[in-house]
């Protein structure tokens, strides 16, 4: 049992937890919470992406079978004080157990999904708050979107913040950060993917396009908007209406009401 701070596993895991450099360079990401980390060790393609797997002194004894039945699923399980746990843990209230795991690359094609559907894409412009990126891949899952692409200066998605946003969804749903992202957007319509812009100053509603073929919608920062450039690269621009004195929904709410539109189109098809 580490039962130190100033172990050397424990500083690792701690510039891990803290620092998106660290978690770059030694491309990994870390995961909290027996749900999420019981999804990782049933999951054959994850189960061998998992490098590590720590467990506090205190889940051990609450949870001993379950304990003993992931030693004999993952290789490398340590145990920690709770002391040390609490140190190393993003929440205030620690669950007990947490996975270092190896990350998953994605690229255009499998943004793009299966050949038998149409692809259903958000591309996500510089988007800041780790709840909002985490909520949109939950509901992207939930809707059947097939991949998102963000630029290069949205939120890190192996932020434990995302992480824990997403439930799971981060498993399962292809992602690309891009340098370019206007590059990107005409790329897709090259592909024969209508891109749509969410955008104020959108003159049709939401509720009027078809978005039954190949759709791709663009959604801003939540301050700010989408930028210019990649605004301009839409096809369409398309607005939510609202009433009363509200100017703009989060980002989250609306990627979700858009994403759900396809989702209805698509099953009345």
């Amino acid at each position: 049992m580490i039962t130190s701070t100033a172990n050397a596993q424990i500083k690792e895991l701690i510039r891990l937890m803290r620092k998106s450099r660290a978690r770059e360079e030694a491309g990994v990401f870390l995961v909290e919470g027996p749900r999420m980390t019981g999804e990782l060790v049933s999951d054959p393609e994850w189960n061998g992406r998992i490098e590590k797997i720590c467990l506090s002194e205190s889940y051990l004894e609450k949870y001993a079978k379950d304990a003993e039945e992931l030693k004999k699923q993952v290789s490398g399980v340590e145990l920690l004080s709770d002391s040390v746990f609490a140190h190393v843990s993003d929440t205030k209230t620690p669950q007990g157990i947490l996975a270092v795991v190896k990350r998953k690359d994605y690229g255009m094609d499998d943004i793009l999904g299966k050949e038998s559907e149409e692809p259903h894409i958000l591309v996500l412009d510089n988007l800041q708050d780790p709840g909002n990126l985490g909520t949109i891949f939950r509901t992207a899952e939930a809707a059947g979107v097939t991949g998102i692409l963000m630029s290069r200066d949205c939120v890190d998605i192996y932020n434990p913040k995302v992480i824990r946003s997403t439930m799971g969804a981060v498993f399962r749903m292809p992602f690309l950060y891009v340098d370019d992202l206007p590059g990107a957007v005409i790329e897709l319509k090259n592909r024969g993917i209508r891109a749509f812009a969410a955008h104020l100053e959108g003159r049709n509603t939401y509720d009027g396009e078809n978005y039954t073929g190949g759709t791709a919608f663009l959604i801003g920062n939540e301050g700010n908007g989408l930028r210019d450039e990649v605004a301009q690269c839409a096809d369409c621009r398309i607005r939510i209406p609202m009433q009363g004195k509200a100017e703009s929904l989060n980002a989250a709410v609306a990627a979700a009401v858009l994403m759900y539109e396809v989702n209805r189109q698509r099953r009345q098809k």
